[in-house]
């Protein structure tokens, strides 16, 4: 009799232990997808408002950045300075994102000497030790060039093989175009750096 009650007991007693196994698995469980869950919508919130990850294309930035690198970008109480490498669109120039340096902005006036290659903001010959080559290469703008209110001038530091601002079909660029500043190159990871 008492070889039933313990039995019977151990049952019991298993029936519990199943029980809060089953408890504790979906407990786990649900602990899982809520830390997966978060971690997505931090990534989301993150890339939306802090930062985001994009590739270079072309080698129009040569040698600063090079095609297939990552790039960290964001627009994060962001206003644009001289000498800023940034990332923009232009839709009616380029469906991909465009990665330029800032030349000069609002209020500035850019001239270039395409005989000697040099480049002028307010008269000032700016000293580009980025540039792959000096810039002789021209488009359709003419120069001297004032950047008008809410916009940026944009070349490449491969001057002779970028399509930036000296081409009027991107032109000036406004402002509410450029999706973030260039902060670090993530990816391959031998050439893991941060930009000035």
């Amino acid at each position: 009799m008492k070889h039933e009650i313990d039995l019977g007991e151990r049952c019991a007693m298993d029936g519990q232990v199943s029980e809060k196994k089953k408890n504790t698995a979906l407990q786990e469980t649900y602990d899982w997808i809520t830390c997966v869950v978060s971690a997505l919508v931090c990534a989301i919130l993150i890339f939306v408002f802090v930062g985001r990850i994009i590739g270079v294309s072309g080698d129009s930035m040569k040698n600063t950045l090079l095609d297939g690198e990552r790039i960290v970008i964001s627009n994060l109480f962001y206003k644009p300075k001289q000498g800023d490498i940034v990332v923009l669109t232009k839709y009616a120039f380029l469906d991909e994102p465009i990665v330029k340096r800032v030349i000069a902005v609002e209020g500035q006036t850019i001239d270039i000497d395409f005989d000697k290659g040099e480049v002028y903001v307010d008269g000032e010959l700016l000293h580009e030790d980025y540039i792959a080559a000096p810039t002789h290469r021209s488009y359709d703008v003419t120069f001297p060039q004032t950047v008008p209110e809410g916009c940026v001038f944009v070349m490449g530091d491969n001057r002779n093989a970028s399509n930036d601002s000296r081409n009027g079909e991107l032109g000036m660029v406004d402002r509410r175009c450029i999706m973030g500043k260039a902060y670090m190159i993530i990816l391959p990871i031998s050439k893991l750096k941060f930009l000035g």
